[in-house]
């Protein structure tokens, strides 16, 4: 939808998006903004704030070596 489109119709546009809808506002035809609800918008802070590591830290967080069994290799794939 239009930035025009959506400057005239903001008020049904809100009423859609409390009510779950996603609404996507394009500026020369490429997206640019959306208009959701609170709880999406709220949600979606959540999920992009959370801490993640990093792989270094996932790395540096296994416990040890691993017991890994038999480390034979079948023939039928070596070259």
């Amino acid at each position: 939808m239009s930035i025009a489109d959506a400057k005239a119709g903001f008020a049904g546009l809100v009423d859609a998006a409390a009510n779950g809808a996603f609404i996507t506002i394009t500026r020369h035809g490429e997206p640019v903004a959306m208009l959701v609800s609170v709880d999406a918008g709220e949600a979606a802070k959540r999920v992009m704030t959370k801490p993640r590591p990093n792989f270094g830290e996932f790395l540096m967080s296994y416990p040890g070596p691993a017991d890994i069994g038999s480390t034979a290799i079948d023939p039928k794939f070596t070259t």
